[in-house]
């Protein structure tokens, strides 16, 4: 008979013997499995001990992020005028208190006379979260300019050491706070909207387009601006409010004589009743198609009847129709009032970055493609020189 053609099993190696495959069950010993035994006990024992290091190493990171905003501690840059501390600096408050329960927050006020000391005794009871007012008494910083602020903030971190550094996105704190970052060789972190913990925010970029969630990861200070819109004071109930906090004064002993080559040379301001922009609850602004000056004061008297704070585009502006102060966008104020008109205003994106985030929007454009229509609650199509005479015919006076 013949033979059967059966393929032939190769052997399967271990080690250095070789081993039938069929065999290998009845062979309870062979040399070659104890040796692979050996080697998966080995790696077996490796593998737990690289898990071992990495599970104390993630422990050891939680504990060290958990320490870091367990006892943050936030210097806020705080703009006075008139002896009271400014609305938006009472934003950073809030801000400060987000990064985190715990924070301690300091609160720096500059300047010189007894404004100071009102603004200072103010700043001391203006917000339970304040736990520290520092003062700055010069003749140095009887106005805001950036040169010498940048170097007090530096003296004043290098002493207290701060986890944190913030100033609202205004131009008071758009214009300190990165030359005192270069200083102290920090990048900062511009515009935040929300904070989600000690080291990540949430920005604006593409003129408001889009969020952007960026994870801080340089060393201390972390240095933010912070747009007050996003961070409303709530109201203080009786009792929650502050007993006051302690004062103290700044030792500028070490600080330079001459600081810097700019000087002050005059304020150009409006001296009016009506309200701030930044914080007031309505905002009626004009464009370019008001044409003049004198047509811009149809806006002043519409505002006027409202209680409400006057804005301008940047073409207004550019126009000369306002000053630089009333702009309104992504150069000017960002505002977020409870009602917001807009009289022949064409919504460029630059414009809407500043306001979208109003309550209510109204507009009143004669073009009916205008891309103010696409974010306004309420739209009118017609034309602005006929709309705001009735409505100061038809409004009360204000009381």
């Amino acid at each position: 008979m013949g033979r059967a053609n059966t393929p032939l099993q190769k052997p399967t190696t271990f080690g250095s013997s070789f081993i039938n495959p069929k065999a290998e069950a009845s062979q309870k010993f062979q040399p070659g499995q104890r040796l692979s035994n050996t080697k998966k006990r080995k790696k077996k024992k490796k593998n737990m001990a690289i898990g071992f290091v990495l599970k104390n190493l993630s422990k050891r990171r939680l504990i060290c992020s958990t320490f870091a905003s367990r006892f943050a501690s936030t210097l806020v840059l705080a703009e006075h005028e008139g002896g009271a501390i400014k609305a938006q600096s009472l934003s950073a408050v809030v801000a400060a208190n987000s990064i985190s329960q715990d924070n301690s927050v300091s609160m720096l006020l500059a300047g010189n006379g007894s404004s100071l000391r009102q603004a200072a005794e103010r700043a001391a009871t203006c917000h339970p979260y304040v736990s520290e007012v520092l003062v700055a008494d010069s003749d140095k910083f009887t106005y805001p300019l950036a040169e010498p602020w940048a170097k007090l903030v530096q003296l004043v971190q290098q002493k207290g050491g701060y986890s944190h550094v913030i100033a609202t996105s205004g131009s008071f704190g758009k214009n300190i706070l990165p030359r005192a970052a270069a200083l102290l060789d920090v990048s900062p972190v511009t515009d935040v909207v929300e904070i989600n913990g000690a080291h990540q925010f949430v920005r604006p970029i593409y003129a408001g387009n889009a969020l952007c969630t960026v994870r801080y990861t340089g060393s201390g200070p972390c240095m933010l601006t912070v747009r007050s819109t996003s961070f409303p004071v709530p109201p203080v109930s009786a009792n929650s409010k502050s007993s006051g906090a302690p004062i103290s004064e700044v030792d500028l002993s070490t600080l330079e004589e001459s600081i810097g080559k700019s000087r002050y040379i005059k304020l150009s301001s409006e001296d009016t009743e009506r309200p701030d922009l930044g914080s007031a609850r309505i905002v009626v602004t004009g464009g370019r198609a008001l044409k003049s000056v004198e047509n811009f004061k149809m806006i002043e008297k519409l505002a006027e009847k409202l209680g409400a704070a006057v804005g301008a585009t940047r073409a207004a502006v550019d126009a000369g129709f306002v000053p630089n102060e009333l702009q309104v966008g992504q150069t000017g104020k960002i505002v977020a009032p409870e009602l917001y008109m807009a009289f022949g205003v064409s919504g460029a994106i630059q414009h809407l970055a500043g306001m979208k985030d109003s309550k209510v929007i109204v507009a009143v454009n004669k073009d009916a493609d205008a891309p103010i229509f696409q974010v306004a609650d309420y739209g009118l199509v017609g034309d602005l020189f006929e709309v705001i005479p009735e409505l100061l015919e038809k409004l009360p006076e204000k009381k």
